[in-house]
């Protein structure tokens, strides 16, 4: 698997979920630059965030036509969000009812049509989850970490569990973190890759433990470097990063492990840039200031030099469509890239 990631070069990464459909606001307002941290942002209280369940319908979710879009475009491997930092899972988890199958009228496993769909285009599959932050939980991590320097109005869900003394991230973490991890390890067919995101609260051994598990299960599967701790195969880099060069990794000796932005040391020489095509993750309707066809291809053939690997991704609607603008720009930057 690390000799096909090398050669990989280019994937597509898909950010949705509940999220989705408030397409960047709610109750007259706007939320910030990133629409999927919508409810850390406004502080949405758990009992309405909920509601949201309650109306995903994506009567247009296809993803078929996601995927062979992903491969119309050059991408070989695809990155879809199983759970993001509002806790929401995007598969059928028995471990958590909070889920697109029991909590939803749409009562469909997004995840397991992904991985049909993937397998019948002959892409590889990945998945984004996030192992530190959960709002919906009340020992959700986040909560040791700096609220100043937070896309919401903290990092942790304060505004329903405002106590952080009584917060304690290894009952999340055993009771719905790692079981969840293990389910999309054991259910979901062969994973190319493991995205983990925002390592704050996750003791070195709990990292660890995460990093074992994927490799029992599945142990081709590569692991990114937000694992935290210094556990991990690749390394992920800051989001929409496009370096100049590629240090040597005697110059990152005394790098921060838990940073998400910069190089680290990787083991096997392999690095990412993850990039959205606009400013937001998750789908927003204001946010319309999108990369355009020329940028993306030039950033795909400058990482390509680097040998980095290019993660764009797409937010799709809270009907389950790709943007049209979005897929057009996709399509022309392809035809640029091979020109």
């Amino acid at each position: 698997m690390k000799e096909w990631f090398k050669e990989a070069q280019y994937g597509m990464m898909v950010h949705w979920g509940l999220y989705s459909l408030l397409a960047g606001e709610w109750r007259d307002h706007f939320s910030g630059p990133y629409a999927e941290w919508i409810q850390a942002n406004l502080a949405i209280p758990n009992a309405d965030y909920e509601q949201l369940a309650k109306a995903f319908n994506p009567v247009y979710f296809d993803a078929d036509a996601w995927v062979r879009l992903a491969r119309d475009c050059g991408m070989r491997y695809f990155v879809v969000t199983s759970k993001h930092h509002d806790g929401f899972a995007m598969f059928h988890s028995k471990v958590d009812r909070y889920n697109v199958v029991d909590a939803t009228p749409f009562g469909r496993d997004v995840i397991a049509e992904l991985g049909e769909a993937c397998y019948k285009y002959g892409l590889k599959m990945g998945m984004y989850y996030s192992q530190d932050l959960d709002w919906h939980e009340e020992h959700g991590g986040g909560y040791l970490s700096d609220p100043s320097t937070a896309q919401g109005v903290t990092w942790e869900n304060s505004w329903d569990f405002p106590n952080k003394e009584k917060k304690n991230f290894d009952i999340c973490f055993e009771n719905k973190i790692y079981p969840q991890v293990e389910e999309i390890l054991r259910n979901y067919g062969e994973l190319c890759l493991i995205w983990f995101d925002m390592p704050m609260t996750l003791r070195e051994e709990q990292s660890r433990k995460l990093y074992d598990a994927v490799k029992r299960y599945q142990p081709d599967c590569l692991i990114n470097s937000r694992l935290g701790n210094g556990t991990y195969d690749y390394v992920s880099l800051g989001d929409n990063e496009i370096p100049s060069e590629v240090p040597s990794d005697a110059s990152l000796d005394n790098v921060s492990m838990n940073e998400i932005d910069g190089f680290k040391p990787s083991p096997y020489g392999l690095y990412e840039t993850a990039a959205t095509m606009n400013h937001s993750w998750g789908y927003c309707a204001w946010d319309q200031d999108w990369k355009s066809a020329e940028t993306i291809a030039a950033n795909r053939e400058k990482l390509r030099r680097l040998g980095i690997n290019y993660l764009l991704n797409v937010g799709p609607d809270g009907l389950g469509r790709i943007p049209l603008q979005c897929r057009q720009i996709l399509t022309r930057a392809a035809e640029l890239f091979r020109a």
